[in-house]
C-alpha cells in the first residue's frame, strides 16, 4: 500500500468534512471546496480523521490512494489555512499594483498589463515590486502564480522578470571578444 495513503488525514475544529459516494466535500472559514470520489479508493471517517484504502491490489488502486489522500489533506489544509505563493519583480521601473480583483503590471512592455483573479483567489501587494496570491485551493493558487510569473518570466543575463520569491536564477556569463 502507498506509503502516503497509509497515513489518516486529521480533520482540525471548525472543518466539516462530508463523503458522497460521488464527491467529497470540505467547508471551513477559508471556503468549501469539492473534488470528485475515486471508484478506485474507499474514504472512512472515524473519530476525526480520515482514511483511505484502495479497493484491490492493482497497482493504480495502490497509487490513487495515494493521491486522492494528499489532495483531500490539501482540501483540509485550505479551508482551515489557506496556501499562498510570494512573487517578486525584479527590474528598473517594473512594479505591481493590485485593485480589487485586478492585478496590474507594469513589467517593461510598452503597455500595462491587467490579469483578471478568478473566484476564490485574492491578489495583495505589500510593496510596489511584490505579489502575495492567497486562496483555499492549492491548485488554483499555483496556476495564477505561474500564469502572472509567464507574463515576463526571469531572462538568463540580467535577471530581470518576475520570479518566485524562493526561486534562484543562474546568471548566464556575457559573450567575450
Amino acid at each position: 500500500m502507498s506509503r502516503v495513503g497509509k497515513a489518516p488525514v486529521a480533520i482540525p475544529q471548525g472543518v466539516d468534512v462530508s463523503i458522497k459516494e460521488d464527491q467529497i466535500s470540505v467547508k471551513g472559514t477559508g471556503g468549501a471546496l469539492s473534488l470528485a470520489q475515486n471508484a478506485l479508493v474507499t474514504v472512512t471517517s472515524e473519530n476525526g480523521k480520515l482514511s483511505f484504502a484502495p479497493v484491490n491490489d492493482s497497482r493504480e488502486a495502490n497509487a490513487m490512494s495515494g493521491t486522492l489522500r494528499q489532495l483531500v489533506n490539501n482540501m483540509v489544509v485550505g479551508v482551515s489555512k489557506g496556501f499562498e505563493k510570494k512573487l517578486t519583480l525584479v527590474g528598473v521601473g517594473y512594479k505591481a499594483a493590485a485593485q480589487g480583483t485586478k492585478l496590474n503590471l507594469a513589467v517593461g512592455y510598452s503597455h500595462p498589463v491587467n490579469i483578471e483573479m478568478p473566484q476564490g483567489i485574492t491578489v495583495a501587494t505589500p510593496t510596489a515590486t511584490e505579489i502575495l496570491i492567497k486562496g483555499a485551493d492549492r491548485q488554483r493558487v499555483g496556476q495564477v502564480a505561474a500564469e502572472i510569473r509567464a507574463v515576463r518570466p526571469p531572462e538568463p543575463y540580467k535577471g530581470k522578470g518576475i520570479r518566485y520569491a524562493d526561486e534562484k536564477i543562474t546568471i548566464k556569463e556575457t559573450k567575450k571578444k
